[in-house]
């Protein structure tokens, strides 16, 4: 089985292809390909979440590294990814390894990458492991367990949420929080989020246990999930309702009302307090199926724009290199310039707190008010299931030779990833996933119900 890494790292079904021996594998690829990291000296931290197995596959990992002479830093218990991506920038570690699946069904693992600077791993990087791995088919491992590698000290243990938990306290004003009076309602997920915010301000907790099922459902913050926390808001006295996924590096926010507020109005809301209210400067990139609505905001505090292909590492790469304020992509990852060049749903929950506790509105006129300024978007996207890749690549170059679709004629076309088609009044894109079996539509209009026959219409055209 050749191993390849997606948007964000390798994912796989347990006991299919991720297996401890596939594990085995990826992790002494890692190690070759780094081993002249100019901070390998320091080591890398592995942290893990709360799916089946996660904590043995940590340790797996980690006597792998272990006995390739790579010191390791493993956390004492089921962390964020976030949680990875500071350890390894505040330790000056050479990388970190994470091992999740994020928001994929409970059948699913993984393996994701953190650079030193704390941001996702870059395309240019992760292709130097494959490297590794297209050139041989067996490994030494080595011959020292677990239980060596701790004894000796090659492997030590860290708080990471204990770690967390302190940089969150220094960096958001919990204190405002608390005594705005701001009303919480959390949905972990049954993911490695839980316990987080618990620990620095008041809220009520859905969902914050190890489940490793997941319920039943898969712990992904979007509208379909949310029937437990929107019913708690509309039942209850609350100002917001924060959701992060399996891994808590991606958030979904609900208004007083119990109403889903979509990625790209969460997006909105972050960038005008940032720029409003904290008073921060920098240029703001987004990902390529992100909402116009970001481009008006950019144009009005003539703010720089990036636009770059789906996948957080695209957007890390950039904060990394350049001046960026602000980083977010469709699918409720956000990253801001005072934390990480990266995706952190629990910062991320807490800043809209402290955004509540500063404006002293309801969520929903804020909301409202970003309408009544800009207008109104709407945004939608469906997801199907194509396990053939040539029928996805099929679909999408079906795509590119439309010339219309639902009555509106294309007027230009964008392939930096996957296909968009450009309208006088909004865009499609067609792409496949990377990180799950599914082909991506997603389209933007200023009318509901062209949004909706934008989508009816490709059906009908891709014959779904």
């Amino acid at each position: 089985m050749a191993i390849k890494f997606g948007t964000d790292g390798w994912r796989a079904v347990i006991a299919d292809e991720f297996t401890f021996e596939n594990l085995r594998k990826i992790s002494k690829a890692t190690a070759i390909a780094f081993e002249k990291h100019p901070k390998i000296s320091n080591g890398i931290v592995i942290g893990y979440d709360t799916r089946f197995l996660s904590r043995e596959f940590a340790e797996c990992a980690a006597e792998i590294f272990g006995n390739h002479g790579v010191k390791v830093k493993l956390t004492d218990s089921f962390v964020t990814t976030p949680t990875v991506s500071l350890l390894s920038r505040d330790n000056a570690l050479a990388y970190g390894v994470m091992i999740t699946s994020s928001h994929n069904p409970a059948k699913y693992n993984g393996f994701k990458l953190k650079d030193e600077y704390g941001g996702s791993m870059g395309t240019s990087h992760l292709s130097l492991i494959e490297e590794v791995l297209n050139k041989s088919d067996r490994f030494e491992y080595g011959t020292k367990s677990f239980e060596e590698l701790i004894k000796s000290g090659i492997i030590t243990y860290v708080p990471g949420r204990e770690y967390y938990i302190n940089t969150l306290r220094n960096k958001i004003n919990t204190e405002r929080i608390k005594d705005s009076g701001v009303k919480i309602v959390y949905d972990a997920m049954y993911g490695s989020g839980q316990g987080m915010m618990d620990g620095l301000i008041n809220l009520t907790s859905l969902r914050n246990e190890v489940n490793p099922s997941f319920g039943g459902s898969s712990p992904e913050p979007v509208s379909k999930n949310l029937a437990l926390i929107s019913d708690t808001l509309k039942n209850g006295n609350y100002d917001i309702g924060i959701v992060t996924d399996g891994d808590a590096d991606r958030i979904a926010i609900l208004d007083e009302k119990g109403d889903f507020v979509d990625a790209q109005r969460t997006f909105a809301l972050l960038l005008k307090y940032m720029i409003e209210e904290k008073k921060m400067t920098g240029g703001v990139v987004r990902g390529f199926s992100s909402s116009e609505l970001i481009r008006k905001i950019c144009e009005k505090y003539s703010i720089k724009l990036y636009t770059v292909p789906i996948g957080f590492k695209y957007i890390s790469e950039l904060m990394i290199k350049e001046d960026i304020l602000i980083g977010a992509e469709e699918s409720g990852g956000i990253g801001l310039k005072h934390h990480l060049p990266e995706r952190d749903g629990i910062f991320n929950g807490m800043m809209f707190s402290e955004m509540l506790a500063v404006r002293k509105k309801k969520l929903s006129d804020l909301i409202k008010e970003i309408g009544d300024e800009y207008g109104k978007f709407y945004y939608k996207r469906i997801d199907q299931h194509l396990t053939s890749n040539a029928q996805k690549a099929e679909l999408i170059v079906l795509a590119a030779n439309l010339d219309e679709v639902a009555g509106l004629k294309v007027i230009g076309k964008n392939t930096l990833d996957g296909c968009k088609l450009l309208f006088e009044q909004g865009w499609l894109l067609v792409r496949a996933s990377g990180t799950e079996p599914l082909l991506r539509i997603y389209t933007e209009t200023f009318d509901i119900d062209k949004t909706d026959s934008i989508l009816e219409d490709i059906r009908k055209k891709f014959k779904l």
